[in-house]
């Protein structure tokens, strides 16, 4: 039976079978990903020998998790069935560039069905619009009109193929001969909902559908979760445009907010329960009021000079404390 490294002949291949056994999102993969690289990742978990970064108990369990995900013999049966999509790496020339600003979160690569074109432009190019599955038609309406508005100016749209709010941005985007990218919490051959099957196949003919999780792959709760970082990274700015109180389209605002990207709500009816999550956000000072396309243009002027990462305004803002705390100014 072939071990790991046997399927690892170089970074492309290596990195392919890391993203079939590893989990997505985790820190501890990355940060070893940067120092050693994934062929030699994959060497160490196969190994029972000291792992860079972590002691003897923290190297076992994330051997554990490498090794519980597949086996070998279905990763080498994944590999062996063929290239019907690619699979692109951070060294490639279509690599979005603006994915490495998640440092260590960082996908370990994409699979991609369309037109990578759209993953070369200036991260300002594009504009990521999501909000609630259970949309209004106010919420529809104006999503509508936004990415219409995004579509001529040539920009790009990016969604995640869900009901309401995200499955109107792309429809809006190709009605207008617009472009858009999905970003999937499946496998980019198994369209979720199955009911924008039809959909997906039209992103695919003018656009690009995406996925960090290998064809195959359904979606989980973990994995929606783990998109929004994509959502938020792939985007100048990202507009909310209806959000409930416990939506998870709030954690896109968050991941937005931590990676300096400009956040946009879309102000709704104090009587709605979808809009909670939008006002909110803007009565906290954490997006820019968003009514209409020309809004968005004016976010995205914005986004060519990237605000500081949430943490690092953290962290300056607990250092001047400090500092006043002492008797000292900066």
């Amino acid at each position: 039976m072939p071990i790991l490294t046997d399927l690892a002949q170089d970074e492309r291949s290596a990195r392919l079978v890391l993203s079939l056994v590893g989990t997505p999102n985790d820190e501890a993969t990355g940060r070893l990903l940067a120092r050693v690289g994934a062929q030699e990742l994959l060497a160490l978990a196969e190994r029972d020998t000291a792992i860079p970064g972590m002691d003897r108990a923290e190297a076992a369990v994330w051997r554990d998790h490498i090794h519980a995900h597949r086996r070998v013999d279905q990763v080498a049966s994944f590999m062996a069935g063929g290239d019907e999509f690619r699979f692109i790496i951070p060294s490639d020339t279509d690599w979005p560039s603006s994915l490495n600003d998640l440092g260590n979160r960082t996908p370990y690569g994409l699979w991609v069905n369309g037109n990578t074109d759209l993953l070369r432009s200036e991260v300002s190019e594009r504009v990521t619009i999501t909000g609630a599955r259970a949309a209004t038609g106010y919420g529809t309406f104006v999503t509508e009109e936004i990415a219409s508005g995004i579509a001529e100016e040539g920009r790009t749209v990016v969604a995640g193929a869900a009901y309401g709010i995200e499955g109107a941005a792309h429809r809006a985007a190709l009605a207008g001969n617009g472009s858009t990218i999905a970003v999937m919490a499946s496998g980019i051959d198994r369209p979720y909902p199955a009911a924008h099957n039809q959909l997906l196949e039209r992103i695919v003919q003018s656009g690009l559908v995406i996925s960090e999780v290998s064809p195959g792959s359904v979606p989980t709760r973990q994995r929606f979760i783990d998109r929004s970082r994509l959502h938020a990274a792939l985007s100048g700015a990202t507009v909310i445009v209806e959000a409930g109180a416990r939506s998870g389209t709030m954690r896109t605002a968050q991941d937005a907010q931590d990676l300096g990207r400009i956040v946009g709500a879309v102000p709704g009816p104090v009587t709605s329960a979808a809009s909670y999550g939008t006002n909110q956000l803007i009565q906290d000072g954490l997006a820019r009021l968003v009514s209409n396309s020309a809004d968005t243009g004016r976010l995205l002027l914005a986004a060519e000079k990237p605000l500081p990462p949430r943490r690092a305004v953290e962290q300056v803002n607990q250092h001047k404390y400090q500092l006043q705390q002492s008797g000292r100014s900066l």
